[in-house]
Protein backbone atom coordinates (compact mmCIF):
# COMPACT_ATOMS: atom_id res chain seq x y z
CA UNK A 1 0.00 0.00 0.00
CA UNK A 2 1.11 3.74 -0.65
CA UNK A 3 2.34 5.72 2.23
CA UNK A 4 0.02 8.09 1.81
CA UNK A 5 -3.27 5.45 1.68
CA UNK A 6 -1.58 4.44 5.27
CA UNK A 7 -1.45 7.78 5.79
CA UNK A 8 -5.16 8.52 5.59
CA UNK A 9 -6.61 5.47 7.28
CA UNK A 10 -4.80 7.03 11.02
CA UNK A 11 -7.53 8.45 12.54
CA UNK A 12 -6.41 11.73 13.53
CA UNK A 13 -6.21 14.71 11.13
CA UNK A 14 -3.68 15.27 9.07
CA UNK A 15 -0.92 17.86 9.03
CA UNK A 16 0.75 19.04 5.66
CA UNK A 17 3.50 21.17 5.16
CA UNK A 18 4.60 22.58 1.78
CA UNK A 19 8.27 23.88 0.89
CA UNK A 20 10.27 24.95 -2.07
CA UNK A 21 13.19 22.70 -2.70
CA UNK A 22 16.72 24.54 -2.58
CA UNK A 23 15.24 27.22 -0.22
CA UNK A 24 16.71 29.08 1.62
CA UNK A 25 19.72 28.00 0.60
CA UNK A 26 20.48 25.16 -1.74
CA UNK A 27 21.33 22.72 0.53
CA UNK A 28 18.57 23.03 2.94
CA UNK A 29 15.87 20.56 1.21
CA UNK A 30 16.95 17.10 2.83
CA UNK A 31 17.44 19.08 6.58
CA UNK A 32 13.83 20.74 6.32
CA UNK A 33 12.04 17.40 5.62
CA UNK A 34 13.88 14.93 8.50
CA UNK A 35 13.02 18.25 10.67
CA UNK A 36 9.38 18.30 10.09
CA UNK A 37 9.18 14.38 10.56
CA UNK A 38 10.74 15.09 13.79
CA UNK A 39 8.31 17.44 14.59
CA UNK A 40 5.19 15.27 13.96
CA UNK A 41 4.26 16.41 10.41
CA UNK A 42 2.41 14.10 8.90
CA UNK A 43 2.98 14.46 4.64
CA UNK A 44 5.39 17.08 3.07
CA UNK A 45 5.28 18.08 0.04
CA UNK A 46 7.66 19.10 -2.29
CA UNK A 47 7.78 21.95 -4.31
CA UNK A 48 9.65 22.02 -7.27
CA UNK A 49 10.61 25.35 -8.38
CA UNK A 50 9.10 26.24 -11.81
CA UNK A 51 9.98 29.60 -13.11
CA UNK A 52 6.46 30.64 -14.12
CA UNK A 53 4.06 29.74 -11.00
CA UNK A 54 0.63 31.18 -12.33
CA UNK A 55 -1.46 29.41 -9.54
CA UNK A 56 1.18 30.66 -6.26
CA UNK A 57 1.18 34.14 -4.26
CA UNK A 58 3.82 36.41 -3.49
CA UNK A 59 5.64 34.00 -1.15
CA UNK A 60 5.71 30.98 -2.57
CA UNK A 61 6.49 32.66 -5.88
CA UNK A 62 9.46 34.63 -4.48
CA UNK A 63 10.77 31.15 -2.87
CA UNK A 64 10.42 29.68 -6.46
CA UNK A 65 12.45 32.62 -7.97
CA UNK A 66 15.22 32.54 -4.96
CA UNK A 67 15.83 28.50 -5.58
CA UNK A 68 15.99 28.50 -8.99
CA UNK A 69 18.86 31.37 -8.27
CA UNK A 70 20.08 29.05 -5.78
CA UNK A 71 20.28 26.50 -8.76
CA UNK A 72 18.10 24.00 -7.96
CA UNK A 73 16.33 22.17 -10.64
CA UNK A 74 14.69 18.39 -11.12
CA UNK A 75 18.10 16.35 -11.74
CA UNK A 76 19.77 18.01 -8.86
CA UNK A 77 15.94 17.46 -6.71
CA UNK A 78 16.31 13.79 -7.25
CA UNK A 79 19.57 13.62 -6.15
CA UNK A 80 19.24 15.39 -2.98
CA UNK A 81 16.71 12.81 -1.89
CA UNK A 82 18.39 9.93 -3.20
CA UNK A 83 19.04 8.41 0.56
CA UNK A 84 15.89 10.08 1.63
CA UNK A 85 14.23 6.70 3.27
CA UNK A 86 17.14 6.39 5.15
CA UNK A 87 15.99 8.35 7.81
CA UNK A 88 12.45 9.85 6.36
CA UNK A 89 9.28 7.00 6.44
CA UNK A 90 6.44 9.42 5.93
CA UNK A 91 4.47 10.10 2.64
CA UNK A 92 6.81 12.93 0.25
CA UNK A 93 4.86 14.24 -2.49
CA UNK A 94 6.46 16.52 -5.11
CA UNK A 95 4.52 19.47 -6.26
CA UNK A 96 4.77 21.77 -9.21
CA UNK A 97 3.95 22.09 -12.88
CA UNK A 98 3.52 19.44 -15.59
CA UNK A 99 6.20 21.21 -17.76
CA UNK A 100 9.69 20.42 -16.11
CA UNK A 101 7.92 17.18 -15.91
CA UNK A 102 7.17 17.20 -19.08
CA UNK A 103 10.47 18.22 -20.34
CA UNK A 104 12.10 15.50 -18.19
CA UNK A 105 10.05 12.64 -19.90
CA UNK A 106 6.79 11.56 -17.63
CA UNK A 107 8.23 7.86 -17.33
CA UNK A 108 11.70 8.78 -16.69
CA UNK A 109 10.52 11.05 -14.21
CA UNK A 110 8.19 8.64 -12.53
CA UNK A 111 10.95 6.03 -12.91
CA UNK A 112 13.21 8.26 -10.30
CA UNK A 113 10.46 9.11 -7.75
CA UNK A 114 9.96 4.80 -7.55
CA UNK A 115 13.62 5.01 -7.03
CA UNK A 116 14.15 7.62 -4.51
CA UNK A 117 10.74 7.10 -2.48
CA UNK A 118 7.97 9.36 -3.50
CA UNK A 119 4.89 8.69 -3.05
CA UNK A 120 2.71 11.10 -5.41
CA UNK A 121 2.57 14.35 -7.15
CA UNK A 122 0.31 17.09 -7.68
CA UNK A 123 0.38 19.25 -10.71
CA UNK A 124 -2.47 21.57 -11.16
CA UNK A 125 -1.37 22.38 -14.49
CA UNK A 126 -2.01 18.87 -15.60
CA UNK A 127 -5.88 18.46 -17.15
CA UNK A 128 -7.57 15.23 -15.69
CA UNK A 129 -8.69 14.24 -19.11
CA UNK A 130 -4.76 14.49 -20.51
CA UNK A 131 -3.65 11.83 -17.50
CA UNK A 132 -6.35 9.51 -17.83
CA UNK A 133 -5.60 9.44 -21.64
CA UNK A 134 -1.59 9.53 -21.53
CA UNK A 135 -0.08 9.12 -18.38
CA UNK A 136 -2.26 7.75 -15.93
CA UNK A 137 -0.67 4.28 -16.58
CA UNK A 138 3.03 5.49 -16.30
CA UNK A 139 1.92 6.59 -13.00
CA UNK A 140 -0.12 3.24 -11.91
CA UNK A 141 3.14 1.34 -13.30
CA UNK A 142 5.86 3.33 -10.77
CA UNK A 143 3.17 3.49 -7.63
CA UNK A 144 2.80 7.24 -7.42
CA UNK A 145 -0.24 8.75 -6.80
CA UNK A 146 -1.62 11.87 -8.96
CA UNK A 147 -3.18 14.79 -6.48
CA UNK A 148 -6.20 16.54 -8.02
CA UNK A 149 -7.46 20.15 -6.94
CA UNK A 150 -11.10 21.25 -6.70
CA UNK A 151 -12.11 25.05 -5.77
CA UNK A 152 -15.21 26.64 -4.99
CA UNK A 153 -15.64 26.96 -8.86
CA UNK A 154 -15.22 23.30 -9.34
CA UNK A 155 -18.87 21.85 -9.97
CA UNK A 156 -20.54 18.94 -8.04
CA UNK A 157 -20.35 16.33 -11.40
CA UNK A 158 -16.58 17.87 -11.98
CA UNK A 159 -15.98 16.80 -8.95
CA UNK A 160 -17.37 13.99 -8.86
CA UNK A 161 -15.18 12.25 -12.00
CA UNK A 162 -12.22 13.86 -10.16
CA UNK A 163 -13.43 11.62 -7.07
CA UNK A 164 -13.49 8.76 -9.43
CA UNK A 165 -10.25 9.08 -11.14
CA UNK A 166 -8.97 9.72 -7.66
CA UNK A 167 -7.24 6.99 -5.26
CA UNK A 168 -5.52 8.83 -2.46
CA UNK A 169 -6.38 12.18 -1.40
CA UNK A 170 -8.37 15.55 -2.88
CA UNK A 171 -6.79 18.46 -2.40
CA UNK A 172 -9.52 21.31 -1.63
CA UNK A 173 -8.15 24.75 -2.32
CA UNK A 174 -10.30 26.66 -0.15
CA UNK A 175 -10.63 29.43 -2.14
CA UNK A 176 -10.34 30.79 -5.56
CA UNK A 177 -7.24 33.04 -5.34
CA UNK A 178 -3.77 32.32 -5.64
CA UNK A 179 -1.41 30.55 -2.42
CA UNK A 180 -1.21 32.51 0.30
CA UNK A 181 -1.96 32.61 4.49
CA UNK A 182 -4.91 34.05 5.56
CA UNK A 183 -6.28 34.96 9.24
CA UNK A 184 -9.54 33.08 9.03
CA UNK A 185 -12.11 31.65 7.09
CA UNK A 186 -15.21 33.47 5.82
CA UNK A 187 -18.79 32.09 5.52
CA UNK A 188 -18.51 31.77 1.58
CA UNK A 189 -15.36 29.04 2.32
CA UNK A 190 -17.25 27.29 5.40
CA UNK A 191 -20.47 26.92 3.33
CA UNK A 192 -17.96 25.42 0.38
CA UNK A 193 -16.60 22.62 3.12
CA UNK A 194 -19.63 21.71 4.21
CA UNK A 195 -20.73 21.32 0.33
CA UNK A 196 -17.94 18.84 -0.40
CA UNK A 197 -18.37 17.29 2.78
CA UNK A 198 -22.17 16.33 2.06
CA UNK A 199 -20.94 15.00 -1.29
CA UNK A 200 -19.90 11.83 0.50
CA UNK A 201 -16.63 11.41 -1.58
CA UNK A 202 -14.89 8.55 -1.60
CA UNK A 203 -11.34 9.98 -1.27
CA UNK A 204 -10.97 12.04 2.04
CA UNK A 205 -9.78 15.98 1.26
CA UNK A 206 -7.12 17.99 2.56
CA UNK A 207 -7.69 21.54 2.62
CA UNK A 208 -5.06 23.88 1.06
CA UNK A 209 -4.76 27.82 1.05
CA UNK A 210 -5.24 30.25 3.59
CA UNK A 211 -3.53 27.98 6.84
CA UNK A 212 -1.72 30.02 8.51
CA UNK A 213 -2.10 29.09 12.25
CA UNK A 214 -3.94 26.88 14.97
CA UNK A 215 -7.22 28.50 14.44
CA UNK A 216 -7.30 28.09 10.46
CA UNK A 217 -5.95 24.52 10.47
CA UNK A 218 -9.36 23.55 13.22
CA UNK A 219 -11.30 24.92 11.04
CA UNK A 220 -9.94 23.64 7.71
CA UNK A 221 -10.14 20.32 9.28
CA UNK A 222 -14.04 20.52 11.06
CA UNK A 223 -15.32 18.70 7.84
CA UNK A 224 -11.97 17.45 6.00
CA UNK A 225 -9.23 14.86 6.50
CA UNK A 226 -6.02 17.49 6.74
CA UNK A 227 -5.20 20.94 6.06
CA UNK A 228 -1.66 21.67 4.27
CA UNK A 229 0.12 25.01 5.51
CA UNK A 230 2.69 26.40 2.72
CA UNK A 231 3.02 30.21 2.78
CA UNK A 232 3.09 30.62 6.31
CA UNK A 233 5.90 28.38 6.43
CA UNK A 234 7.94 29.44 3.65
CA UNK A 235 7.51 33.39 5.70
CA UNK A 236 8.31 31.70 9.01
CA UNK A 237 11.71 30.19 7.46
CA UNK A 238 12.34 33.13 5.85
CA UNK A 239 12.18 35.15 8.83
CA UNK A 240 13.77 32.33 11.49
CA UNK A 241 15.92 29.48 9.38
CA UNK A 242 16.02 26.74 8.76
CA UNK A 243 16.61 25.67 12.88
CA UNK A 244 13.13 27.71 14.01
CA UNK A 245 10.76 24.02 12.52
CA UNK A 246 10.10 23.11 16.29
CA UNK A 247 8.50 25.77 16.86
CA UNK A 248 6.07 26.47 13.89
CA UNK A 249 4.54 23.29 14.13
CA UNK A 250 4.31 23.77 17.87
CA UNK A 251 1.74 26.91 17.26
CA UNK A 252 -0.17 24.88 14.84
CA UNK A 253 -1.20 21.83 17.11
Amino acid sequence: MNRINKKLVEGKKLLSIYFTAGYPKLGDTVKIIEDLEKNGVDLIEIGLPFSDPLADGPTIQESSTIALENGMHTELLFKQLKDIRKSVSIPLIIMGYFNPVFQYGVEAFCKRCQEIGIDGLILPDLPLDVYQNEYEHIFKKYGLINVFLITPQTSDDRIEQIDSASYGFIYMVSSASTTGAKEGFGEEQKNYFERIASLKLANPQIVGFGISNAETFNQATQSSKGAIIGSAFIKHLAKNGVDSISGFIKNIR
